[in-house]
């Protein structure tokens, strides 16, 4: 029988917010065994980019990388918003070791190919993740903090999308360990009107994915956040759940199924 693994990915929004950040990281602390902690931190690399002048440009939630703006993601990310977690956790009581996609060859992927006609830049899309050397760090007694930052190989940095590099952790620990995938943010779920935080919608499917996009129910960012989880079902994540970043103990929010 696998042990139990829990995979905690916070958003850019809770990680600005440092009473939800520091709820969240208390509850996460309190998880029981094995854990891992995924951050993103959009929102800060937004802003830092703008204190310099560079510009921020998106497209379908995912952001452009150019080569000012890589320098940006790179200092924020591996830098600012990963030290600032393990300070905390350390101060709770979790010995944690924060990592990018570079450290000990953790994630590799691939500069994005043109996609729909855009060219998303220094962009990586994941080749794949070393879930023997996670394993190694996890049973040593350490929680592992990944940035949302991966590498080619080839010296190269690539920004990669939060959401991914937790469903890409999740699958390659998944042959190791009985792994739940937790997406928290600022909302109760995913909600069938954004307008309305009660409207949780419960369960979704791939065929409830399919009509939710079609319909507009589902949009934006939102997007990649549960086409990352479903291939992470699909790939034997036993649970995968998006909750409120209050809310992570596996008995709120939207639950991913087949």
């Amino acid at each position: 029988m696998k042990e139990k693994l829990t995979i905690v990915k916070v958003g850019g929004a809770v990680v600005e917010d440092e009473l939800q950040l520091s709820h969240l990281l208390k509850d996460f602390c309190a998880i029981e065994g094995r854990k891992v902690l995924v951050h993103g931190g959009g929102r800060k690399a937004t802003k830092m980019a703008e204190r310099l002048g560079i510009e921020t440009q998106m497209v379908n939630g995912r952001r452009i990388t150019d080569a000012a703006m890589l320098e940006v993601v790179t200092m924020v990310y591996g830098g600012l918003v990963n030290k600032n977690l393990i300070a905390q956790l350390q101060a709770n009581g979790v010995n944690a070791l924060g990592l990018t996609g570079a450290d000990a060859n953790a994630i590799r992927s691939h500069k994005r190919p043109l996609k729909d006609g855009i060219d998303y830049g220094f962009v990586g899309d994941v080749d794949q993740a070393d879930g023997m050397m996670l394993s190694r760090l996890i049973e040593a007694g350490i929680t592992p903090v990944m940035a949302p930052l991966t590498h080619d190989g080839e010296g190269h940095i690539l920004n990669t999308n939060a959401d991914t590099i937790a469903s890409e952790t999740a699958k390659a620990l998944a042959n190791i360990y009985d792994v739940t995938l937790i997406y928290s943010f600022e909302k109760k779920g995913v909600l069938r009107n954004p307008d309305d935080d009660e409207s949780v919608i419960p369960v979704i499917t791939h065929e409830d994915f399919q009509q939710y996009k079609a319909d507009g129910t589902i949009s934006g960012g939102m997007l990649p956040k549960i086409e990352n989880a479903l291939n992470a079902v699909d790939a034997g994540v036993s649970k995968v759940i998006i909750t409120l970043a209050t809310a992570i103990d596996g008995q709120h929010g939207t639950i991913i199924k087949k």
